[in-house]
């Protein structure tokens, strides 16, 4: 039979575990908020950008202009941007993202060079020594522009000085708060959408379409990076929600189960005493 004191001793710290867990789900509910929000809200962004984009090429094309982000070359080395997180106890976040671009890694018949942006998809990395070219570490939980334009300057430059010659990012798309999809997209070369006739749009561009897009297509790799770290924020907030509600629903069920544990130790323990004392007046009126 287990000690009560044992018993009370474990219910004690599953407790206090219960408590723990119940904080981190508050917190993480208060930052997810702002995070989906910042999520949400970049979309409608990165959708209109895309449209201007296709309208852009179109119109450069014809005038013959071209710019180094939309070359297309032949594969010599690609590049994949890794987006996770720094903390853990976000559930199966990371693991599904390390898997992903482990698997594209394995896929490829060309050298892959990694830029890692969060410490648990470097620490991933390098125990599998995997070739870095640049990490990203202490992001926050609500990065601006400014903190995330070092990757994406690190990511054009290696494109246009021929470096690398395709860009692919992976980060977790925020679906809802229970589903987070792991995504791999190509970045670069850009490739600009094909709009359907009812999304064109006529555009009047000063001074010429293709100083616009010479102007915008740096600015569209930084906005879809950031947005992406974004996506990944939100969803890293979303996962550790539900984690926490997890671990702290588990810790109430060990609970429950302890004390009637404890409770059926005591109830032996009464039993026993009573036994004993009953066994005791027997053995004096004999």
């Amino acid at each position: 039979m287990i000690s009560p004191r044992l018993l009370r001793r474990r219910i004690r710290s599953v407790q206090n575990v219960a408590k723990i867990t119940k904080a981190m789900e508050m917190i993480a509910t208060a930052r997810m908020r702002r995070a989906q929000e910042q999520a949400l809200a970049g979309r409608p962004y990165s959708e209109k950008i895309n449209q201007v984009i296709a309208d852009l090429a179109a119109a450069a094309s014809k005038d013959g202009a071209f710019h180094p982000l939309l070359e297309k070359r032949p594969v010599k080395k690609i590049a994949v941007v890794h987006i996770t997180t720094d903390r853990g106890l976000c559930g199966g976040l990371n693991t599904n993202m390390n898997r992903l671009t482990a698997n594209f890694i394995l896929q490829q018949k060309v050298p892959v060079t990694l830029i890692t942006v969060g410490r648990k998809g470097r620490d991933f990395m390098h125990r599998h020594h995997l070739d870095i070219r640049a990490e990203f570490t202490n992001i926050g939980d609500h990065p601006s522009l400014l903190d995330t334009l070092p990757i994406s300057h690190i990511i054009i430059d290696d494109y246009v000085s021929g470096y690398i010659d395709q860009v692919y990012i992976a980060y977790p798309r925020f679906v809802t708060t229970m589903v987070q999809q792991p995504r791999i997209e190509l970045l670069l070369p850009v490739e600009p959408a094909v709009l359907p006739k009812t999304q064109t749009a006529e555009y009047i561009y000063e001074p010429d379409p293709s100083f616009v897009l010479n102007e915008l297509l740096p600015r569209f790799v930084e906005m879809s990076v950031y947005h992406d770290i974004l996506e990944a924020i939100a969803s890293e907030q979303s996962a550790r929600m539900v984690a926490m509600r997890n671990a702290t629903d588990n810790a109430n069920q060990v609970i429950q189960e302890l004390t009637l544990v404890l409770n059926k130790a005591r109830q032996e323990m009464i039993t026993k005493e009573l036994l004993d004392l009953t066994g005791g007046a027997e053995a004096l009126h004999s």
